[in-house]
C-alpha cells in the first residue's frame, strides 16, 4: 500500500505515522497537526498578511486533509507537499471572499456616501432593500455590519467594543456581505 521507503526524508515513524492517519485516527492527525501547522501558517500569513486568516487557513487546511485523507497518495506526494496542496487552494479561497467582500463593501460605500445623499443620486429604493437585508442578518453580525459600515469602526474596533475575537468579527463581515451580496444578485436577476 505505501511504498514509502523510496523516499529519502522519510523515516519508519513517517509511515507509520501516515498509515494512521490514512486509517482515520486522530492522534495521527495531531502528530500532522503539530509537525506540518508552522509550515501552513507561515505560508498563509505571507500570502494573506493578516493573522486571523491565516489561522483559519492553517484550520481549514487540516480539516480539509482529514476529512479527504483516502484521496492522499504517498506515492504521488509526500505529506508536506500534499499539505501545501491544500493550503494554496485555503489561501484562494480567502483571496476570492475578500475580492467579493471589496466588491460588496464598495457597492455599500457608494450606497453610504453622505455625499450621495445631498446629490441625490442614492435611489430610496436601494436604501430600503439595504435596511431589510441588514434587518435579514442574524443579531451579532447586524451589530457588527453597523459599526463596520455605520459607524465606521474597524475590525480591531469592533472586536473591542463587542467583546468578540478579532477573527469573528472578519468572519461575520465577510460571511454578511456574502450573503447580502448573493441576495441582492438574486434580486437583481428576479427584477430584470
Amino acid at each position: 500500500m505505501f511504498r514509502l521507503e523510496t523516499r529519502a526524508c522519510v523515516t519508519d515513524d513517517d509511515t507509520d505515522l501516515l498509515a494512521r492517519f490514512g486509517a482515520g485516527e486522530e492522534r495521527a492527525l495531531e502528530a500532522l497537526y503539530r509537525r506540518w501547522s508552522p509550515l501552513v501558517f507561515t505560508m498563509a500569513l505571507r500570502a494573506l498578511g493578516d493573522r486571523a486568516d491565516a489561522e483559519d487557513v492553517t484550520q481549514r487546511t487540516f480539516v480539509s486533509a482529514w476529512s479527504s485523507r483516502e484521496s492522499y497518495d504517498p506515492e504521488r506526494a509526500a505529506i508536506s507537499t500534499w499539505l501545501v496542496a491544500i493550503a494554496r487552494r485555503r489561501i484562494a479561497d480567502v483571496r476570492e471572499a475578500r475580492a467579493k467582500v471589496a466588491a460588496v463593501h464598495e457597492q455599500l460605500q457608494r450606497l453610504l456616501d453622505p455625499h450621495a445623499l445631498v446629490t441625490g443620486e442614492v435611489d430610496l429604493g436601494d436604501r430600503l432593500l439595504l435596511a431589510d437585508e441588514l434587518a435579514r442578518l442574524e443579531p451579532d453580525a447586524q451589530r457588527v455590519i453597523r459599526l463596520a459600515f455605520y459607524d465606521d469602526l474597524t475590525h480591531d474596533q469592533i472586536a473591542r467594543r463587542l467583546d468578540m475575537p478579532l477573527g469573528t468579527v472578519k468572519s461575520h463581515i465577510r460571511r454578511s456581505l456574502t450573503r447580502m451580496r448573493r441576495r441582492l444578485e438574486v434580486d437583481d436577476r428576479v427584477a430584470s
